[in-house]
């Protein structure tokens, strides 16, 4: 689990987070999306409530107004009586709305994200155009960090965005109205990168990061205004804020829910779940091994070059992301040794192939590399498991110059050839390559049953 000590403030008290929004009734962005991030980032989250919405993955089919009197009732409740350490507003629908925060805020003397809501993802305005100037001219003054994205960014700035450099002019412009930071989210912009612009001090500064190619993003700007004003609570620089920001959205955006038949909502809690995960699975690789520390025939099935068993986060997205053993499992005579305990980021190329493996299948989350034999395929094919190889005499120079790579084109080569993901990967070898069985199953203890009845039909054989 992370480490929450640097959520408390100098009073040893949690970070108190407020947003000020609408509500989305199907539950991916607004004040749900806002108080799931804030409770991913580990602050206490508070919400104004200042529009309902009906609303769901496809459109938003009503809006109902909180008149001011109430709006201005909640945000005076919270600040007599638990505080505020930062504030975000969200969907503010009209000008007497926008007024009645501006109103209360100056009382806050914390800091202020605003995320400038003017159109939900189905294409509906959630702010009124007449209500645009008064945002620019009373709101944005307040704020220590605003968040448009391209077309926000173009109605406030007035500027066509259709490059990095059309963002950087946008923020820069948008902070002149008084914003003493802004972030041009540049999603809408085409490339295979996205890149945020961040404007601050006088400065510009980038963030960067993989095009994710999916419709689960309702909820992004809430997300992501809503992590920014989450780290501000705790006392972050706003640079620093930003790039936490950036990615618990990442991880929300590419673990996103498949809900509904339109855009599904960003998971913010993704990143909570990440860590929350890391236990259980140190927990089910140390049943395996002990499995494996117990079967008197495992160290028959034991490769040159030594054995690795791998294991995956659900919501892995790198090395670092699956546990593994540092120094390999390793053969002494008729038993094996276990170098060390399980860790995360120990495997190189049995970690390639899974995560290859995993862009394919998510539901494969382990696997455990074992020597080749023409006895041990016959074996696996009697155990009805799906076979496919790849052929590394045929590996491109380009790939076999690049450090890991052999085995994430050998798993797509296998992968292209059966058409599908299939429970064992092999190749035959090359010069000065020794060949290799690789099984894949859902966690360690389902390898190491496979493994068990692999290596018990081996050991017979030989007889």
């Amino acid at each position: 689990m992370k480490n929450s000590s640097h959520i408390l403030a100098t009073s040893n008290k949690i970070a108190r987070a407020l947003t000020i929004a609408g509500s989305d009734s199907g539950g991916g962005a607004g004040i749900q999306a806002d108080l799931k991030t804030f409770a991913a980032s580990e602050v206490h989250g508070m919400s104004v409530l200042t529009s309902i919405t009906a609303q769901n993955t496809l459109g938003v089919y009503g809006i109902q107004d909180v008149d001011s009197k109430t709006i201005t009732a909640q945000m005076r409740a919270i600040l007599d009586d638990i505080g505020v350490d930062a504030a975000k507003t969200g969907m503010l629908h009209t000008s007497e709305i926008i007024r009645t925060i501006v109103r209360e805020i100056k009382n806050f003397n914390i800091p202020i994200v605003i995320d400038p809501v003017m159109v939900a993802k189905s294409g509906a305005t959630l702010l009124n155009p007449t209500a645009i100037e008064t945002m620019k001219k009373y709101l944005l003054p307040l704020a220590q960090v605003t968040t448009p994205n391209t077309p926000e960014a173009e109605i406030l700035s007035g500027l066509k965005i259709s490059s990095h450099e059309d963002a950087e002019l946008a923020a820069r412009k948008i902070s002149e109205m008084g914003s003493k930071a802004v972030v041009v989210k540049g999603g809408h912009i085409k490339g295979n990168h996205v890149f945020d612009i961040l404007y601050v001090d006088g400065n510009i500064e980038k963030f960067e990061n993989e095009r994710i190619e999916t419709n689960t993003t309702h909820g992004t700007g809430c997300c992501f205004s809503a992590a920014i004003t989450s780290e501000l609570a705790k006392g972050k620089k706003i640079p620093e804020a930003v790039a936490t920001a950036k990615k618990l959205v990442d991880l929300a955006i590419r673990f996103g829910l498949k809900l509904g038949r339109g855009h599904g909502p960003v998971n913010p809690m993704a990143i909570l779940y990440k860590e929350a995960e890391k236990y259980s699975v140190i927990r089910n690789m140390s049943e395996a091994l002990n499995h494996l520390q117990s079967d008197p025939n495992f160290h028959h099935l034991i490769p040159e070059s030594q054995t690795n068993l791998v294991m995956s986060l659900s919501y892995a997205t790198n090395s670092k992301d699956i546990a593994a053993i540092p120094g390999r499992i390793v053969r002494m005579g008729d038993r094996i040794h276990v170098s060390s305990s399980p860790k995360f980021g120990a495997s190189k190329h049995v970690a390639a192939t899974l995560i290859t493996v995993r862009k394919y299948s998510p539901m494969i989350r382990a696997a455990i590399n074992i020597k080749f034999s023409e006895k041990i395929l016959k074996l696996c094919k009697e155990l009805k498991l799906t076979l496919s190889s790849y052929d590394r005499t045929q590996e491109p120079t380009e790939i076999k110059l690049k450090e890991g790579k052999t085995t994430i084109w050998g798993a797509e080569q296998a992968i292209k050839k059966l058409g599908g993901v299939p429970d064992v990967i092999y190749h035959k070898g090359d010069w000065g390559k020794e060949p290799m069985i690789i099984i894949l199953g859902q966690t360690t203890t389902d390898l190491t049953k496979i493994i068990k009845e692999i290596g018990s039909k081996y050991v017979h054989e030989l007889k």
